[in-house]
């Protein structure tokens, strides 16, 4: 990136660039991290720099605030930093396969005393207090937004027992849970699961519905009217959930099967990826300018499921969207999980990674597939089944892209569209993608690759906005025709 876009990145705060570059404020010789809380300096006494080690050689020592040496990046110092950020990304999967600390240690190689004493150091609390954090957190808002039993919200919490979960929650907070639902005014019991996931406004809603509607997985997920919904398996638990925007709340509101609710915590979770609730619209529609006029607040659709979006980018491969779409529905209902849901249209759960790589190549070709792209769907499901490729606990997504190209049949297009939607990278910009070169009137990648200069460091929401433009197009002339 040149000086311009790094300063849009500081302006934005955005924490997926903490550890890619660092700033040197020449008034004070002091050098930073794109989210430290000082004042912004003024662009004309900036100077970026890939590494904290390029900054101090240029003469900048560290700053006492953002303390440089925890970002994580690549330099050396920053190891333990990178280690501890991917550690964090990976609690959800800890949840999900309900894996002790121990465990999750040794994912990264470490002995399970230094892991705690690393995750302390870093972020001034054990990986236990950081987890009853969040529980508990969960839980204030489950107390507070639905009518769930007590022992509902305490399971759903992942506390393993009620009393676990009174005693923790009035050391605290000073307040039993009685208490606390006694003054929300949320009295009354039940077993529906309703809660709200909020976002920063504007939020174009029916632009990634739009999205969805054209990718979905048939008989495993579907858009109806304003509302989206899929079926779900995290570990053993299997359910679905319904979503729908709630604008005047700011928020989506979100239903879920009450098979679902102990593992609620990774649900959560991938929600919030799936609809890119954590963007912050604005400083990202100042660089994309008019590009983001039409559709303001358009978000990067996320994965629910990184092998699902990753297959799903497999079978897109050189052909046209509603025909990968079809065969998409070919996958689910061949080789997807029954299951029973309240709705018509959800009858199966998109297959696991296992599930395809015990697949003969033979057998996947009956769907609809060539010999080359059965063989590479095969191979990509034995990588992330083996977890020789991983899409949870990714320390650098440079180098996860790079593991991806190893598997025969995935180029750069595919990989750059997993970057932006499973490694959530907010840059990534697939330039070999047709659409993006006819929306952007070019005939070459490279020429679409320099347009896009201009966009960054958010060149994925740019992809996103013209990807947008040509499917209105085409609804506009389905609709007149």
């Amino acid at each position: 990136m040149n000086s311009h876009q790094y300063y849009e990145a500081l302006s934005a705060r955005d924490r997926r660039f903490d550890g890619v570059f660092f700033i040197g404020v020449k008034t004070t010789k002091i050098y930073c991290r794109p989210i430290c809380p000082s004042r912004r300096p003024h662009k004309q006494h900036c100077e970026f720099f890939r590494l904290a080690a390029a900054a101090e050689v240029a003469g900048y020592r560290p700053c006492l605030r953002c303390r440089p040496e925890l970002a994580p990046g690549n330099a050396p110092i920053d190891s333990e930093q990178r280690v501890v950020g991917a550690a964090l990304r990976y609690l959800d999967r800890m949840e999900e396969a309900n894996q002790s600390i121990p465990e999750l240690a040794s994912t990264f190689r470490f002995s399970d005393r230094h892991f705690r004493r690393m995750l302390k150091k870093q972020l001034g609390v054990s990986p236990i207090q950081l987890m009853q954090t969040r529980r508990l957190l969960l839980a204030k808002q489950l107390l507070t937004d639905t009518k769930l039993t007590m022992n509902e919200i305490a399971l759903a919490s992942g506390f393993k027992s009620l009393r676990r979960f009174n005693s923790l929650f009035k050391e605290r907070y000073r307040l039993s849970p009685t208490a606390l639902r006694k003054d929300s005014g949320n009295g009354g019991n039940g077993s529906q699961c309703t809660f709200r996931l909020s976002y920063r406004p504007p939020f174009c809603w029916n632009s990634l519905l739009r999205y969805f509607r054209r990718r979905f997985y048939r008989g495993a997920e579907f858009v109806n009217g304003t509302q989206y919904c899929r079926t779900v398996m995290i570990g053993r638990s299997k359910g679905w959930i319904l979503v729908e925007d709630e604008p005047e709340k700011l928020a989506l509101k979100v239903e879920v099967a009450p098979d679902l609710l102990p593992v609620l915590l990774p649900l959560i979770a991938r929600l919030r990826r799936l609809f890119d609730l954590d963007a912050s619209p604005d400083p990202i529609s100042t660089v994309l300018g008019s590009l983001a006029l039409r559709n303001p607040g358009l978000r990067v659709p996320g994965a629910f499921d990184g092998f699902e979006i990753a297959m799903r980018a497999v079978l897109g491969q050189q052909i046209s969207v509603p025909a990968a779409t079809t065969i998409a529905g070919r996958v689910v209902e061949r080789f997807g999980e029954r299951i029973e849901t309240p709705f018509s249209e959800l009858n199966f759960i998109v297959p696991t990674a296992a599930k395809i790589a015990a697949v003969p190549v033979a057998e996947l070709r009956q769907v609809g597939l060539t010999e080359a792209r059965a063989t590479t769907l095969a191979g990509l499901a034995r990588a992330v089944a083996e977890e020789k490729i991983s899409f949870l606990n990714v320390i650098s997504w440079e180098e996860s892209v790079k593991q991806m190209t190893l598997v025969p049949g995935i180029g750069p297009w595919t990989a750059g569209y997993i970057a932006m939607r499973v490694l959530g990278w907010p840059d990534a910009f697939p330039h070999q993608d047709l659409g993006l070169q006819k929306a952007l009137s070019v005939k070459k990648a490279t020429d679409a690759l320099a347009l896009a200069e201009q966009w960054r460091p958010w060149r994925a929401y740019a992809a996103m906005q013209l990807w947008n433009s040509l499917e209105e197009q085409h609804e506009l002339s389905s609709h007149l025709s």
